[in-house]
């Protein structure tokens, strides 16, 4: 039997990945009573991109629980995820618009980026985070692949403009890291802490 959680996440990738290691993920929607989403994600000045994602992912996990507490849901669970791509000390979050995602990838041409994903567990009043850091390496791109690949309109719901599991795969030469937590969700990470909160996957 599939054992039931929240993911405090509307990310098909992140459902993607809970259910592949045989979970039963319920999306639990961040909204307070008045319909307004209960985690800013704005980052504050100069604050640490390492801070940040683990800041957010504690923030959703902890907007998780109030919202779960409000609408008298099933005490299971709840696993919350941010995730950034960080590059010459700069975040970067899902681009705005067609020529920021090509902004995006010229940066990454022939380079190292780094991929940062904080998950948090909230579990019977206790609540852990851990961090996932990958470095991706870019092949170098000509102006075709990066319009190509801005036409497939992949790039404009995924922090840092790309998703791994899609088209943006043929242009990694090299990942040293965690693929589920490129994707958004590490899942050895997310994992170990639902058996430290007592909730053991197998």
């Amino acid at each position: 039997m599939l054992k039931p959680l929240y993911l405090a996440s509307q990310s098909p990738r992140r459902l993607e990945l809970l259910r592949q290691i045989g979970l039963a993920p319920a999306v639990l929607l961040l909204r307070n009573g008045s319909g307004r989403v209960d985690v800013d994600e704005t980052p504050k000045p100069n604050e640490p991109a390492l801070e940040y994602v683990l800041r957010l992912a504690r923030a959703k996990a902890e907007a998780g629980e109030s919202a779960r507490h409000r609408r008298n849901l099933a005490a299971w669970p709840i696993v919350a995820a941010d995730t950034t791509v960080t590059l010459d000390g700069r975040i970067l979050g899902k681009p705005a618009d067609a020529e920021e995602a090509a902004a995006m990838l010229r940066h990454y041409s022939g380079r190292s980026h780094s991929v940062l994903t904080g998950v948090a567990v909230a579990f019977q009043g206790r609540l852990k985070v851990a961090l996932s850091e990958s470095a991706v390496t870019f092949q170098p791109l000509s102006e075709a692949e990066i319009a190509a690949y801005v036409a497939t309109r992949e790039p404009f719901d995924k922090a840092g403009g790309y998703g791994i599991q899609g088209h943006a795969a043929m242009f990694i030469e090299h990942l040293s890291g965690s693929y589920s937590g490129v994707m958004g969700l590490p899942l050895f990470e997310t994992a170990r802490l639902l058996r430290e909160i007592g909730f053991p996957v197998i």
